[in-house]
């Protein structure tokens, strides 16, 4: 899919420009929005496992392993979805920091507003600049968490998730299965491309 418009060099000459998909194989395109729908389904899963203690990740308790849906651990009950990972988690040189805001309440609201904002957004693939942005930042945030990573010195998935979502945002995998293409044509968008 291409669009041409018309601009003018210097006021005389006309010159075509031709801006089209960044991926033009369909078959590409198409996995690469399969791809970004299956990333927000994995952030608005985290989202609700921890809203409601669904057993999963959360709603487990790790010493007897019996697991208590919709319980005591759900962010609904007054559970915290910040405590566990950044108490008990946490090690390496940011341990101490982040030991510090586990729990917090201004950390709770600001990682389930996240998850809930970057699991939509990547699902329907609207605001993918910002939602990638905000979601690249959580993993590499979450990296930090526990360095140096288990299995590598380096890298692990977070890593690599964050550098996939940035890819999903530059070749506009929301356009595909998604409704990017008419988020785009909305005036607050063209007005405002940080949005798009």
């Amino acid at each position: 899919m291409s669009t041409r418009t018309r601009h003018s060099l210097s006021g005389t000459d006309d010159v075509a420009v031709v801006k089209s998909d960044v991926v033009r194989s369909s078959a590409a395109r198409k996995a690469i929005a399969a791809l970004r729908i299956a990333f927000g389904l994995t952030f608005l899963w985290a989202f609700f496992d921890k809203l409601l203690a669904l057993g999963y990740s959360t709603g487990v308790n790790p010493e007897t392993g019996v697991v208590d849906r919709f319980g005591d651990t759900a962010w609904i009950n007054g559970a915290s979805p910040t405590e566990g990972f950044l108490a008990f988690g946490a090690a390496g040189p940011f341990k101490e920091f982040y030991n510090s805001i586990a729990g917090a309440a201004w950390a709770d609201w600001l990682f389930m507003f996240g998850l809930l904002g970057i699991g939509v957004a990547l699902t329907f693939g609207f605001a993918m600049r910002i939602a990638a942005a905000s979601g690249a930042l959580l993993y590499v945030l979450m990296w930090t968490v526990a360095l140096p990573p288990e299995n590598n010195p380096v890298l692990d998935v977070h890593i690599l998730s964050a550098i996939t979502l940035v890819v999903l945002a530059l070749v506009l995998a929301g356009d595909t299965w998604g409704v990017g293409k008419v988020w785009s044509r909305t005036s607050l968008v063209s007005k405002h491309q940080v949005l798009r």
